[in-house]
């Protein structure tokens, strides 16, 4: 594979914690613009939720299946959440880039930290909850998470939150208190940065 295709279409990794819209979000993006960007899936080894479909949502592996790609260095970035592995293959990336489009990443923050150390060149965009009470909020809205879950995401949007405030985390960080600013704002920094014309 030519990593000036990867070069050219750079990927862009949108991060932030669980409830903060990023599904919502992105999904509008890639409806707005259906030729311009690919999403990459990933692996996990969790089960499928109603209505996942496997190639589409994620690739539904095995724990000894997952494991070995690891052990091949077939990840970009990979991390283990609530019990289940997670993670980004290097092929995926790259074939999104061969057919000449960005690749967006929906990852957690260990995987924001190993993307930043591949020879990627990712652009970075935190999508932050106004407040962690507004995202338990949210969360809890959801109805699908117990109350065991509920409480290790909420420190893992801490964790998030904590790291987002670094310096030199992130590109760009978009808080999501208004659907519509918040996409505005995301659409605008992926698009216009991309430097290809809307």
């Amino acid at each position: 594979m030519a990593t000036s295709a990867v070069q050219k279409f750079r990927p862009v990794v949108v991060s932030g914690p669980s409830g903060t819209g990023k599904s919502t979000l992105l999904k509008r993006l890639f409806a707005e613009y259906p030729d311009t960007f690919g999403f990459s899936v990933s692996h996990t080894t969790r089960a499928p939720r109603a209505g996942e479909e496997h190639g589409r949502d994620y690739y539904f592996t095995t724990k000894e299946d997952f494991l070995d790609l690891v052990s091949k260095n077939g990840f970009i970035e990979h991390a283990q959440f609530g019990g289940n592995h997670y993670g980004t293959s290097v092929q995926a990336v790259k074939n999104i880039a061969e057919k000449s489009r960005i690749c967006i990443l929906d990852i957690e923050m260990e995987g924001v930290k190993q993307v930043k150390r591949t020879d990627l060149n990712a652009r970075f965009l935190f999508l932050a909850p106004p407040s962690v009470e507004e995202l338990e909020k949210r969360l809890r809205g959801r109805g699908t998470e117990t109350e065991d879950s509920l409480t290790k995401r909420l420190a893992q949007a801490k964790n998030e939150l904590e790291y987002s405030a670094q310096p030199g985390s992130h590109d760009k960080i978009v808080v999501n208190d208004d659907l519509e600013k918040a996409y505005v704002e995301l659409r605008d920094w992926i698009v216009d940065g991309g430097n290809f014309g809307a």
